[in-house]
């Protein structure tokens, strides 16, 4: 290990994390917000609206994501004349731009496959006794059918977002300079291979870890009002998941 070079490309990995976690929270943050309007569509009897969610989630999940962003990045460049007529040309032509679509409709179509199973879950009884109390279904959802979804739904996110996290390391391959694509760049210079990856590696285990923390005090939140359970430290739960 050359610690001497990992020092000195340090505030080039630094920039290449924050864009990492700038890819992370902004998929994560619009994912969720596709997310939860999937699972509903998913669960709904109304075909038209079951259908196309069905097919987005099918899709998403069932093909990789390195081909998706070869699809969009390089592939909708042949429609260019298209997209210019219709105004959409500036958007994609930008490898970020590229980048952050397709890793917001992969977490949405993955999260709603998960909260699509958590809804599902809530008790029927409850959501019928809401009927006879006359409870609207948007307060149904707000006060009964998300709080619990949510606590059902929270460890499978919070891999999930995980994932994401790790999944943003193929957005280099479309020129998007994230933490691999930093490493990658000195690596290739210095032919420090083992220095640079794995000195990598363990900046995203870094955040891996604090991203698991961080989902754990948000857990043990949702779950304030329930009796107190003996469940191991966070740290021990982080390295369990990590070590999966």
């Amino acid at each position: 290990m050359d610690f001497e070079l990992l020092a000195q490309s340090m505030p080039k990995l630094l920039d290449g994390a924050r864009m990492t976690l700038f890819l992370t929270v902004v998929s994560v943050i619009i994912g969720f917000c596709l997310a939860v309007p999937v699972a509903f569509a998913k669960l709904s009897p109304s075909s038209w609206k079951r259908v196309p969610a069905n097919l987005f989630v099918y899709v998403f999940r069932g093909t990789p994501m390195l081909i998706q962003l070869y699809l969009v990045y390089y592939g909708l460049g042949q429609f260019r004349a298209a997209l210019e007529a219709v105004g959409l040309w500036w958007f994609f032509r930008d490898a970020l731009n590229c980048a952050l679509l397709v890793l917001i409709l992969n977490t949405g179509a993955y999260s709603g496959e998960i909260f699509r199973g958590a809804i599902a879950g809530v008790g029927r009884g409850q959501i019928e006794a809401a009927r006879a109390a006359g409870m609207s279904w948007f307060t149904q959802t707000r006060r009964i059918v998300m709080p619990q979804a949510l606590r059902i739904a929270w460890p499978a996110y919070t891999n999930e977002v995980v994932f994401l996290m790790q999944a943003t390391s193929l957005v280099s391959l479309i020129t998007v300079t994230d933490l691999f694509r930093a490493a990658d760049q000195v690596a290739v210079r210095s032919f420090k291979i083992y220095t640079m990856y794995l000195g990598v590696a363990a900046i995203y285990l870094v955040i891996s870890y604090g991203i698991i923390l961080l989902f754990g005090l948000a857990e043990r939140r949702l779950n304030r009002h329930m009796a107190p359970v003996k469940r191991d430290g966070l740290h021990k739960r982080a390295f369990a998941v990590l070590t999966r």
